[in-house]
């Protein structure tokens, strides 16, 4: 029963029979008779079949939502018989947003120095992924903004604050500035996030505020792409104080806080809502928390 709705979730993720098969690891013609099963065990119809994959039945929504209850009981479940045998150990996927991914090593580092046999894979993901991959029960938990948009149902632990600075050529036009007001970028030549990053989307809602146009002149979704840009000193660009802390600006670059109005957005660690939460999860909780403790 458990495979079948490994199945099931797999499918739900990729829309594609195909490609849910090679997740988990079995040949299509063996996900599809695998969820007949499932579905002749019900009595219900789960999957709108064509020649292609077609949605979930109504049913089918609802089963989904009982098999990802039901696959994560189990995955805590085999965690925790495990370590109780052999100490914690295992695998940790997060998804974590673009501008948070400087600071995701002063989690896992001394994460890794009291728990030496987990190991990590963290994705480079956009809010509205890193909300989808949980639910999925594709990732174990994800570092994104915590109060601009909907969380859903999710545990969260906020990290820490994200505020913004202005990112300019160190002989430009601020040039012995402290502040810069979010009006006065409306003609600087600006290189942001894409607009399907949440990011991206606070820029503009700030700039808008600011009744200054949002035209920026080059766009990318990597953080590393605009830094390079902002370092040739014929772009600008808005970025999150603490992601400039950590990577640096480099020497013909100065850093520049926004101000009027100064904003701040938190940022955080979100996790599965349940009321026990696998070994692993629980771990990194704490360590978030240390981290957390650590900031504020």
């Amino acid at each position: 029963m458990i495979d079948k709705l490994e199945f099931l979730i797999a499918l739900s993720r990729e829309h594609h029979f195909g490609r849910a098969a090679e997740i988990c690891g079995v040949t299509q013609p063996t996900l599809s008779a695998g969820i007949k099963q499932l579905e002749g065990e019900l009595g219900v119809l789960l999957v709108a079949r064509g020649s292609r994959f077609q949605g979930f039945t109504p049913e089918g929504d609802r089963v989904l939502e009982w098999a990802r209850r039901i696959v994560s009981d189990s995955r805590a479940m085999r965690q925790e018989v495990e370590a109780l045998k052999r100490g914690l150990n295992g695998h940790l996927t997060i998804s974590v947003i673009p501008t948070a991914l400087s600071m995701v090593a002063s989690i896992t580092t001394p994460f890794r120095a009291r728990h030496p046999n987990v190991t990590f894979t963290i994705l480079s993901r956009p809010s509205t992924s890193v909300l989808q991959e949980l639910e999925d029960l594709a990732i174990d938990a994800g570092i994104t903004y915590l109060d601009n948009e909907p969380l859903g149902k999710v545990s969260t632990v906020e990290l820490y604050r994200e505020s913004y600075c202005l990112l300019t050529d160190v002989n430009g036009e601020f040039a012995g500035r402290n502040t810069v007001s979010w009006e006065e970028l409306g003609h600087v030549p600006l290189c942001l996030l894409t607009p399907d990053m949440q990011n991206r989307r606070i820029v503009d809602h700030l700039l808008r505020n600011a009744e200054t146009p949002v035209a920026p002149t080059l766009v990318s979704n990597s953080m590393q792409v605009l830094l390079s840009h902002v370092r040739t000193g014929r772009w600008s660009s808005v970025m999150p104080a603490i992601l400039v802390e950590m990577l640096g600006a480099g020497d013909h670059v100065r850093s520049i806080p926004i101000v009027e109005p100064q904003a701040h957005h938190k940022v955080g660690l979100i996790t599965p809502k349940r009321e026990t939460q696998t070994p692993l999860v629980a771990a990194l909780i704490a360590e978030a928390k240390r981290y957390a403790m650590q900031m504020g």
